[in-house]
């Protein structure tokens, strides 16, 4: 027990020397202590882990956290006034949903890079210049995933490149049209309705 207060002392340290005004998407020093962590599931793009961890409040607990390498997420702008979304078959979420391209970052592969590989792969298209919108944490309740937010213009086709497992039509739609799919609940991707929002916001197309 005493060596639990002395890390808890040592992290409250930690809290009050950082940066208050600092960006908060990285872990704050104060908001955990990793104790212990074990790999319970090692998968094509994930790790799962069991990790003790020593909580603010002194508390030690049990924590299932899915591990992932980030990801990027990329709006292809056609024109002005349309984007392409891709209408993508899911397993996991039981049949065919609208989507932007995206894909997992490939060991330590940098963000911007993997959109312009995932917008050729998935999309069809070659960017001439790509923006960067932002980032956003997936579930934090369970994974540690981030994904990369970004808006690509000044399009050219070239093939597409599908993996075996991607069942992909690209459509072509307004962009006013796409946010209307998010407002509606047609498009329900968490990732792609933020990377549209984010990229209407940019363009000032929000009213």
């Amino acid at each position: 027990m005493a060596g639990e207060r002395s890390g808890a002392h040592s992290n409250a340290t930690a809290c009050e020397a950082a940066d208050a005004g600092a960006a908060r998407l990285e872990p704050h020093p104060c908001e955990r202590a990793l104790v212990r962590g074990a790999p319970a599931y090692r998968g094509r793009s994930i790790e799962v882990y069991a990790d003790e961890v020593l909580l603010p409040n002194g508390r030690r607990v049990t924590l299932d956290v899915v591990r992932h390498p980030g990801a990027a997420a990329v709006v292809p702008f056609v024109s002005a006034e349309d984007v392409l979304l891709i209408h993508q078959f899911r397993h996991a979420a039981g049949g065919t949903i609208f989507e932007v391209p995206a894909g997992k970052l490939d060991g330590g592969e940098d963000p911007t890079l993997c959109a312009a590989r995932e917008l050729e792969e998935e999309a069809g298209q070659r960017a001439g210049r790509i923006e960067r919108l932002g980032e956003i944490w997936t579930t934090p309740g369970f994974t540690d995933e981030r994904i990369h937010l970004f808006a690509a213009f000044e399009l050219e086709p070239v093939p597409q490149r599908l993996e075996a497992d991607e069942v992909i039509e690209v459509v072509r739609v307004p962009l006013r049209r796409a946010l209307e799919m998010v407002w509606s609940g047609e498009l329900r991707d968490a990732k792609s309705a933020l990377a549209l929002v984010h990229a209407a916001h940019r363009l000032g197309r929000l009213a």
